[in-house]
């Protein structure tokens, strides 16, 4: 009995130091690097590692943990939870509206014993892991088939109409983005994109009458800034000002003048990459978005070495969602489109949106330790 159970203990100890010897350690220095500028950033938003640098490397100490947790489960393990952690974070919008706390005008959070939990971070994840499952034993031919289609759609559809009614309009186009992604690479044809693109272009204006007036407001504010300067446009008057005034080389750590006299807006939130930008400039800030787009890559590659269809789309819907929210972000803040209140990962201050990500990061790892498993054979009738 002894003997057996060292023998057992033996081959555990092998498997789990096979698997961390497969963790793409490259990706984890990135997401690491990622989180210090995040943290240095922080720090920079208010001077001393409180209120915001210190909370924020605790999390990511967290997420890390849970990270590389993730990443040793086994994948076959995390896609037969797919579909509950989906319904989990349906319900858990759906509750949000009834229950939610309000903040910044929005109803987004749910409080469970003095902590707050945003369920839309949640789906993000919960999605792309829904959608994974649904096509992984799919064949093409069935991907081609409408009626196939439709519980997918829907599945992107639930959530995307609870967080439009928080309101919170920016994260629900990214979900729509990132779940349409997923169909995309799952071979969902192109006319069903055309006729969705139609769809969506002729309910525009229609939706437009329906915005909350603060939407509305940064719409036109998004096509003319200078309208408002004092009140709609001040937000992304003083971003630009603040990207212009980091020049090529930025003013230096905690030098950064729009920040420091608080013009900046929400900078440990949704205008931190400003504040990065004005301190550490044009140069600076290219390498913070080629450090973002060697994750999306990353990711992408993780996908594409996958020898099943789960960790290809799972790989690719979070790689994409990461980006989309990178790329929204800091469009944002240069003005290239609306301001939407949408968060740079694990950069921007916030518990929910950080810990989701390091989910998402650990689920990624997970497909590239367990890259070569067996899934059940595709399911060939149409």
């Amino acid at each position: 009995m002894i003997a057996a159970e060292g023998r057992l203990l033996r081959v555990a100890a092998f498997d789990l130091t096979r698997k961390l010897a497969e963790i793409n350690w490259f990706l984890v220095i990135l997401i690491s690097a990622l989180a210090g500028i995040g943290a240095l950033s922080l720090y920079s938003a208010a001077g001393t590692f409180a209120p915001y640098a210190k909370p924020q490397l605790i999390r990511f100490a967290a997420g890390f943990a849970l990270m590389l947790a993730i990443a040793l489960t086994d994948i076959r393990h995390i896609a037969r939870l797919a579909w509950p952690l989906y319904f989990v974070s349906l319900v858990m919008l759906a509750l949000v509206l009834r229950f939610g706390s309000v903040g910044l005008g929005a109803e987004r959070w749910l409080s469970f014993g003095g902590f707050a939990v945003q369920p839309s971070e949640l789906m993000k994840p919960a999605l792309v892991l829904a959608l994974a499952h649904w096509f992984h034993r799919a064949s093409w031919e069935r991907v081609g088939n409408p009626a196939f289609l439709v519980p997918p759609v829907l599945a992107i559809l639930a959530p995307v109409a609870l967080i439009l009614k928080e309101p919170n309009l920016g994260t629900a186009v990214i979900v729509l983005a990132v779940g349409a992604s997923v169909l995309f690479v799952a071979g969902a044809r192109l006319w069903l994109f055309g006729l969705a693109a139609t769809l969506l272009g002729v309910a525009a204006p229609i939706a437009y009458t329906h915005l909350h007036d603060y939407q509305k407001a940064r719409i036109l504010t998004f096509l003319d800034p200078s309208r408002d300067p004092l009140g709609s446009g001040y937000n992304i008057l003083q971003s630009k000002i603040a990207l212009g005034s980091g020049g090529l080389w930025g003013q230096g750590f905690l030098h950064a003048s729009q920040g420091s006299l608080d013009f900046l807006p929400e900078k440990q939130t949704d205008f931190i990459f400003t504040l990065f930008a004005e301190q550490f400039g044009f140069v600076g800030s290219l390498a913070l978005l080629v450090l973002i787009a060697l994750i999306v890559f990353t990711a992408i590659a993780i996908g594409l070495a996958s020898r099943h269809q789960f960790g290809r789309l799972t790989a690719f819907g979070l790689g994409v969602n990461f980006f989309l929210y990178a790329f929204v972000n800091v469009a944002m803040v240069m003005g290239v489109i609306p301001v939407g209140g949408v968060p740079l990962p694990l950069v921007s201050y916030g518990g929910s949106a950080l810990l989701t990500t390091m989910m998402g990061f650990g689920v990624l790892l997970s497909v590239q330790v367990h890259r070569d498993v067996e899934f059940l054979p595709q399911r060939q009738e149409i």
